[in-house]
């Protein structure tokens, strides 16, 4: 009786000293050190502000499609420059060298390629995972026939790999068809009051969408979108040849810049739980019509151009950016098409070519009163158009211009678009990282790849 006295005076006495809150309402304790969202290499912070979108002193086209509108925007961190070409094919050799692995996996070696089992915990990987760290084996026959280009279409004689082979398999969720509200053809539902969505009636893997794309830019553009044009060198070069490593990737569709979003999450994502355990919180995409104009101006309201003030050029006569000056004058600014990325001097939030050089793919869908009908916090009208739609809900935002257009495309508040399957050789694109935390100040001292 003594003993059971005694423990239960220490179980007591444990119990309240760990029991800290004296009965009060304090929320859940958690071990980790506070929360501190990093900046991400390469890219700038953009603060939340409230700005009026779409003011803009010309409209060219009569449109009226930029009716000014009072809106507020969250922060993001966005990349300093478009994606170069460098970048971009880390994403094309890592979708080549998975497929090439999945190849040789089946073949009679193929327990090389693979994991089977966790070398820290020893689980077992259900199905078994790529091993990255095994050389490939690029003369094996079975990878030669199966990935590279058959001998009748080789040119020279070359063996290369088969571009239109590289696709890219990922899984992105619906959250816009997993918002809205179901009307059940059912008694219990006939009351409007009950045509709520039934949470937790519903199998989530059904806006669990799976898409396959491939990732190998469309470098015949050039000559697609300039019959009667030289731009034969070019198609040849451009993407994977070195002196163009750092100039803005273009060729690209919407569906391959949101499925680089994807990529570039992932990547970051395996290297955390590899390193800390856990995971980002915030993906990588393409930013919002909204956010695109808000970074554009720097701060600078009502200022037509990224860099403040009316003019595209300097006290010096020099330009701003990469686009058709004066009557057609390509070379005036010092490009005859694109340039390298971090050429011309960055707007005040640290972004470089937010006008020029190449236009940028947003996230938003196009329609010319979209401003009317989103809301004045965060707006963005999008949907995911399928292949089957009609090319009329295809169409994309485009923003910034181009190195083949004129100053009003450069404006910020100038609004284009593009179909989202269709790829151009002035069209590339940026990515955003929502920030989580409260409004900061700038990021100075963070990591910069301008070249």
């Amino acid at each position: 009786m003594k003993k059971l006295l005694v423990l239960s005076f220490v179980i007591l006495a444990l119990v309240s000293c760990s029991d800290t809150n004296q009965g009060e309402l304090v929320g859940v304790r958690k071990q980790s050190q506070p929360f501190n969202h990093e900046d991400p290499y390469g890219m700038v912070f953009v603060p939340l502000g409230s700005y009026t979108m779409g003011v803009g002193g010309q409209d060219v086209a009569s449109s009226q499609i930029t009716q000014p509108k009072t809106i507020s925007v969250s922060a993001f961190f966005m990349d300093e420059t478009e994606i170069t070409n460098n970048e971009y094919r880390e994403f094309v050799y890592w979708v080549r060298d998975s497929i090439a692995r999945k190849i040789l996996s089946e073949g009679d070696n193929g327990e090389a390629y693979m994991i089977s089992q966790n070398p820290k915990t020893g689980a077992e990987y259900d199905p078994p995972i790529l091993n990255w760290e095994e050389d490939i084996d690029w003369n094996d026959e079975t990878l030669v026939e199966e990935l590279f280009l058959p001998e009748s279409e080789r040119f020279f004689g070359r063996k290369e790999i088969d571009t239109r082979k590289l696709y890219y398999e990922y899984y992105w969720i619906d959250l816009q068809s997993a918002a809205k509200k179901e009307f059940r053809n059912d008694a219990n539902y006939q009351d409007a009051a009950l045509a709520n969505r039934p949470q937790g009636m519903r199998d989530r893997s059904v806006y669990i969408k799976k898409d396959k794309i491939n990732v190998y830019p469309d470098t015949l553009a050039w000559i697609y979108d300039y019959a009667y044009s030289f731009n034969d060198p070019l198609t040849e070069k451009y993407f994977w040849h070195v002196a163009y490593d750092h100039y803005p990737v273009v060729g690209v569709n919407w569906n391959q810049a949101k499925a680089f979003c994807i990529w570039r999450t992932e990547k970051l994502n395996k290297y955390l739980k590899s390193q800390k355990g856990e995971a980002m919180l915030s993906e990588f995409r393409l930013p919002t019509e909204a956010e695109w104009e808000w970074a554009a101006r720097g701060g600078n309201n009502l200022n037509p151009y990224p860099w403040g003030g009316p003019y595209t050029r300097n006290e010096r006569g020099c330009f701003y950016a990469n686009f058709k000056p004066l009557r057609g004058n390509y070379i005036a600014d010092g490009g005859l098409r694109t340039v390298i990325v971090g050429h011309y001097p960055p707007n005040d939030w640290g972004l470089y070519d937010m006008a020029g050089n190449v236009a940028e793919w947003t996230n938003s869908a196009y329609d010319p009163l979209s401003y009317s009908q989103t809301w004045d916090m965060n707006p963005n009208y999008t949907y995911n158009a399928k292949d089957s739609d009609p090319a009329i809900m295809k169409r994309k935002v485009v923003r910034g211009g181009s190195w083949k257009d004129i100053a009003y495309y450069l404006e910020v508040t100038t609004r284009t678009y593009e179909y989202q399957d269709t790829a151009k050789c002035y069209i590339g694109f940026r990515c955003v990282q929502p920030y989580l935390g409260r409004n900061k100040g700038d990021n100075m001292g963070k990591a910069s790849r301008v070249y």
